[in-house]
């Protein structure tokens, strides 16, 4: 192992106050770094998971379900800053429906399950240092949020970004903000302890918690959900949905030959030469949605047995330190996924829910339909799809990839999808007011105006 690089780089954690727990965590993915795991995961080794439980077929019990959501905590994934869409700030802040961001939406969907079954239900963010400020600043507007003692939120650990070419910290003067990273989701679980938020929701009466991404407007608070989990005993769960071929690049879930374990699969583990078994969506047929369940009690025992450090596959982002500069130097950020834990865990299950539980926004596209009258928000803030399937839209990458270009495309507010089976938009156009997308539409290359009231595509 390279003693200058990680030398350098845990000293450069020191200084900033990162828990040594955090340090060693880094510490364990450094020598993997430099021994060059790949994380590889061949298909040989492999078998697919094709009959996980269905909660179309769960029953509960009404009163155990009131008494399991009595014990749960929402945990929200806040880190993100959407720099793909062109974000400089928390991606949850984004405006999505009638005024409100992610960030009221799923604020909103908590509030309303607490008044519906009388529970406490904390809703707690875990925010990067990049998007803590912003996010609290708006969670001010809501007093009656914040249950007991429990803060709103928790801070990820950081960590340096190492050049590739001899894996020490890198230095950026421009803005020595971009030297640091968080450590992908999967450092919840590190954060959650030295942060000291789990012992507190241990002491506070918690057991369970369920935790999703912020961009992500499916997760509703499910009594049906937790009480299911918490009848099966399991220290863990994940939430899956059926693949389409929309699906393909999502990350599965497989059983690992060699010991039977359940285990997550992303792109990135799968050898280049294997993706057609990966995007098989009749081999996989379903992927992992990146909702998880816990028992708090029995994640606070893994996380001591192994002295904080969880040990999930290694994931090594290649980026540049400023993203907005492709010159600047290439460095590495150690990542991991918060849902490879399920390797970790004696016991671990998964269970299959609808699609409405998976809405993320990843995409400009992604934002578009959420955006439109394809969905509505009821008395609970969920989403409800308002037609039987969602119309398949594609938006060219130059005018409509970053929020600002989008936003200005779409001047008068987003087009009517509820007719619409395909919107292929291949070069740049703004739409007026009133437009609808009726059959299958294409918008050619040649780009333009589409006129106020307009009716596009094939009736």
């Amino acid at each position: 192992m390279s003693t200058e690089g990680l030398s350098a780089a845990q000293q450069k954690m020191i200084d900033e106050g990162v828990p040594q727990t955090a340090i060693d965590v880094f510490t364990h993915y450094y020598g993997q770094l430099e021994e060059g795991v790949t994380g590889s995961i061949p298909e040989d080794t492999i078998q697919p998971y094709l009959d996980p439980p269905k909660l179309d077929d769960v029953k509960i019990d009404p009163a155990h379900a009131k008494q399991v959501f009595d014990q749960l905590a929402i945990i929200n994934l806040n880190g993100g800053l959407g720099t793909s869409m062109g974000l400089d700030k928390a991606k949850s802040l984004l405006p999505v429906r009638d005024g409100k961001t992610f960030l009221d939406i799923i604020v909103g969907q908590v509030l309303a399950a607490r008044r519906g079954t009388n529970s406490r239900l904390p809703l707690i963010f875990m925010n990067s240092f990049r998007t803590r400020q912003d996010t609290l600043d708006v969670l001010a507007k809501y007093p009656d949020l914040q249950v007991g003692d429990l803060p709103l939120d928790f801070l990820q650990n950081k960590e340096p970004k190492l050049r590739t070419d001899d894996l020490t910290p890198v230095e950026w003067e421009a803005d020595p903000t971009l030297e640091w990273c968080p450590p992908g989701h999967g450092d919840i679980y590190t954060a959650l302890q030295t942060s000291g938020l789990l012992q507190q929701l241990l002491d506070a009466g918690f057991k369970y918690a369920s935790v999703s991404n912020s961009d992500n407007l499916g997760t509703v608070p499910s009594p049906v959900i937790a009480s299911w989990f918490a009848s099966t005993g399991a220290p863990y769960a994940a939430e899956l949905c059926r693949r389409t071929a929309a699906d393909r690049k999502g990350g599965h879930l497989a059983v690992r030959k060699s010991d039977g374990r359940l285990i997550l699969r992303d792109t990135a583990q799968t050898p280049e030469e294997e993706m057609d078994f990966f995007t098989d969506e009749h081999r996989h047929p379903y992927f992992h949605t990146n909702n998880l369940w816990f028992d708090l009690e029995q994640l606070d025992a893994v996380l001591k047995e192994r002295e904080g450090v969880m040990g999930l596959p290694l994931i090594r982002n290649e980026k540049t330190v400023d993203p907005s500069d492709k010159t600047s130097p290439a460095v590495y950020q150690i990542e991991s996924a918060m849902g490879a834990a399920i390797e970790v865990f004696e016991g671990a299950t998964a269970i299959v829910v609808g699609r409405d539980r998976f809405l993320p926004v990843k995409a400009t596209s992604d934002l578009l339909l959420v955006r439109s009258d394809l969905y509505a928000l009821d008395q609970r803030q969920a989403l409800v799809q308002q037609v039987p399937s969602v119309p398949a839209v594609k938006l060219a990458s130059e005018p409509y990839k970053l929020i600002n270009d989008f936003e200005a495309r779409f001047p008068q507010g987003v087009p009517s999808l509820k007719e619409a089976v395909s919107l292929d938009v291949q070069g740049d156009w703004t739409f007026g007011r009133d437009v609808s997308v009726i059959g299958d539409a294409v918008l050619g290359a040649e780009g333009g105006t589409v006129p106020d009231g307009a009716r596009v595509g094939t009736a």
